[in-house]
């Protein structure tokens, strides 16, 4: 069930809960780098649900990191706006889920 895609709904529950949640980690100049994807999984395994602000980077070039941070990652964008983006990755492990879908 762990890699079941999400329904729209599901989606739509994950933007609810990421409005009111602040950027946990931002995309800077250095971009997209070793350190940035051990932290991204390390808030993934500790939260499930991630926002994070990329810094100084346009329409395109944002989408783009989207792309690569869903592909390393591991984990699908849930919705993007503006600047900010926010990615799920559900826990494996039941007892330790912290998002309700």
């Amino acid at each position: 069930m762990e890699n079941l895609p999400l329904t729209a709904a599901q989606k739509t529950r994950l933007r609810g809960i990421g409005q009111t949640t602040e950027p946990a980690i931002k995309v800077g100049k250095a971009g997209l780098t070793p350190t940035f994807f051990r932290e991204f999984a390390r808030l993934l395994e500790a939260r499930e649900l991630v926002k994070l602000r990329f810094e100084g980077a346009d329409r395109h070039e944002r989408a783009a990191l989207i792309a690569q941070i869903e592909t390393e990652g591991a984990a699908p964008c849930v919705g993007a706006v503006g600047h900010t983006a926010l990615f799920f990755r559900r826990h494996a492990e039941p007892a330790r889920r912290v998002v309700a879908l």
